[in-house]
């Protein structure tokens, strides 16, 4: 299997064209192609940079051409949840009619959106990129083969990977930021590659402000990992 990561610009997408036109985002929650309507329905995240662009975005989207349905189902603030049926666009047409099948979630900003597309053989994927350039512009920025054993290695551990991106989102910038430094010094390293001292300097914080930081995060993400160990199932 061929997992291709790309950064599309459709033409006939009303997502992006919104985008385009205004500071919003979307992010896909859940999808699902109708292929006897040739159709694809969407739940979406949409967040604007303030509310004035939220509400523009949605008023834009709503009238798009190729939008044939767009409900909102709750909205605070700069942050709505909708859901939208759009007509098949051409990049869709190109990867189904070649055996192509979406991978992980659509983001769209800035007038492109980021795709996850696997194909079954590297020949496959080729032939579907070369044809995609027709109509459609992209970049392709990531490509690999994805083995079995850690794919189902992933699946079987969801819980655990979860747990870690957790453990991740309950730092504090400040105690990210000091986390990121300090292991990029070799404030971990034995012997140290850095001192408490040398990152107060980058900080410009005290010593105690800095260990305090680094302490913290350390605890954080260390209880995360412990309870992600509990969960794992060896599959070696």
């Amino acid at each position: 299997m061929i997992d291709v990561t790309m950064d599309m610009e459709q033409y006939d997408c009303p997502f992006i064209e919104t985008t385009d036109d205004h500071d919003v985002t979307f992010r896909a929650l859940q999808w699902d192609f109708d292929s006897a309507t040739r159709e694809l329905e969407t739940r979406m995240m949409v967040e604007g940079r303030s509310r004035n662009s939220l509400e523009s975005g949605l008023s834009t989207l709503q009238t798009h051409g190729n939008m044939h349905q767009c409900e909102l189902f709750k909205k605070h603030d700069d942050v709505a949840l909708i859901k939208t049926t759009i007509a098949e666009t051409n990049a869709m047409r190109v990867i189904r009619n070649n055996g192509g099948f979406i991978t992980g979630p659509f983001e769209i900003e800035a007038g492109s959106e980021r795709w996850e597309v696997g194909f079954d053989d590297a020949t496959v994927a080729d032939d579907t990129l070369a044809e995609l350039e027709v109509n459609n512009e992209f970049t392709v920025e990531e490509r690999h083969g994805l083995e079995l054993d850690p794919m189902f290695d992933l699946m079987k551990n969801t819980d655990a990977a979860e747990t870690l991106l957790e453990a991740c989102r309950q730092l504090s910038e400040t105690e990210r930021q000091t986390l990121a430094v300090a292991a990029e010094k070799g404030y971990f390293n034995q012997p140290r590659g850095a001192t408490l001292q040398m990152l107060a300097n980058e900080f410009d914080v005290s010593d105690t402000a800095v260990s305090k930081n680094v302490r913290r995060a350390e605890r954080k993400i260390l209880k995360r990992v412990v309870d992600a160990m509990d969960t794992i199932e060896d599959t070696r």
